[in-house]
């Protein structure tokens, strides 16, 4: 495992700095990393990572929305209103219907088919907008608008809703019954994660005031703290829905509106942290990629992928509606919500994994979603920012 790791560390730093250097965005050197080492292309890399790869994925994306809790004021976000709201699951939507209505004619499956396809694409990957909108909010753009701000808290609740959407169209596909109740989930996990997050900032908070320990210890802890609430969201599941990540999010934010100064500092010790984090998440997504599915499915699938990112930036552009946001600030935020990577490789082989017909076809489309959007998201996001969104004053 020792190897593996350094060939990962090596290797991605090498190819994420070469593609810097190239005006490319690094994410796609990480994931160009992943598919050579993984099992589908030079299976460098040992098979006991490989079978903890979702466990590190996770890791690293509490890393990241931990610092983006710690970053993120809660007043900006009451500031922007509506379109945050909106922000969390108009746009999969938008994304989910296109699918229904491009895939059965394009790709030959069914409605119930390319609806399950259209929830594992529909979700953004907060893994690669975060930390775009975290540099936003360090440089000043956009923030007086809250632009950033809007657009991390939605790319992080989105993945809730489209998740519950995936689970009621496989559950549909299985024979079960779609319910109420299933949907009520969503909803009530948004609350129960914000209320569990916002409760253990608030005693977290309170502890650091007691107690003198150093910001790397406070790291240490808040980082703990992270990993319970995510755990807490799996032995809740049959009892309470619970979102692991937004109380993670939401731990982070609670401890920055009561305690700004030490929130401040042990965001600069998880920015640390995500220089590591960031390569191995991005490597490991890799890894996850069989080109051979890509390759089989050939034009209509890549062309279906690009039509339903219409429908997307239109569902985002609605959220947008009735605000002050100029045009280019709105199309910066369509620019922002192209990026897909962490749900779609975690749920893109259920399907298949179930047996169901479609299975394939799913996972094809959900490898494609991630080579495609994740670097174009990425691109479009940084060589956009300057020109589409104006710069406060630090």
């Amino acid at each position: 495992m020792l190897t593996s790791l350094a060939f990962i560390f090596l290797l991605g730093m090498a190819l994420g700095g070469l593609f810097k250097k190239l005006r490319l965005p690094t994410l796609l050197g990480m994931l160009l990393t992943g598919i050579l080492l993984g099992p589908y292309a030079l299976n460098l890399l040992d098979a006991s990572l490989l079978g903890i790869s979702a466990d590190l994925r996770q890791l690293a994306l509490i890393i990241i929305l931990a610092r983006a809790g710690l970053s993120l004021d809660i007043s900006d976000l009451k500031r922007v209103g509506r379109p945050a709201f909106l922000m969390c699951f108009v746009p999969a939507c938008f994304e989910i219907i296109g699918m229904i209505l491009i895939a059965p004619p394009l790709l030959h499956v069914s409605v119930l088919d390319a609806a399950i396809m259209g929830a594992v694409v529909g979700a953004v990957s907060p893994a690669v907008v975060v930390p775009k909108m975290l540099h936003l909010m360090e440089t000043g753009y956009g923030t007086q608008r809250s632009i950033p701000q809007m657009i991390m808290a939605g790319a992080s609740l989105d993945d809730v809703f489209v998740i519950v959407m995936f689970t009621a169209f496989v559950g549909l596909a299985q024979g079960e019954t779609l319910s109420a109740a299933g949907f009520l989930q969503i909803p009530v996990s948004i609350v129960t994660g914000l209320l569990g997050g916002v409760s253990l900032g608030l005693l977290f908070n309170s502890f650091v005031k007691r107690f003198h320990l150093r910001d790397s210890a406070k790291v240490v802890l808040l980082l703990s703290l992270s990993f319970l609430l995510v755990a807490l969201e799996s032995a809740l599941k049959t009892v309470l829905p619970f979102s692991g990540l937004l109380a993670v999010m939401s731990l982070g934010a609670a401890l920055q509106k009561k305690n700004s100064p030490v929130a401040k500092r042990l965001s600069a010790k998880f920015s640390k942290l995500w220089v590591g984090a960031e390569i191995l998440l991005f490597v490991l997504v890799g890894a996850t990629v069989d080109l051979r599915y890509a390759m089989a499915a050939g034009l209509p699938a890549l062309i279906a992928i690009l039509l339903v990112l219409l429908f997307r930036m239109a569902g985002v552009y609605l959220c947008m509606l009735k605000t002050q946001l100029s045009f280019k600030e709105r199309l910066f935020c369509m620019i922002a919500y192209i990026p897909k990577a962490t749900v779609q490789a975690a749920i893109g082989g259920i399907p298949l994994a179930l047996g169901l017909p479609s299975g394939n076809m799913v996972l094809t489309v959900a490898v494609l979603a991630i080579i495609i959007t994740a670097p174009l998201g990425a691109f479009g996001i940084d060589r956009s920012y300057k020109r589409l969104l104006s710069q406060s004053c630090q």
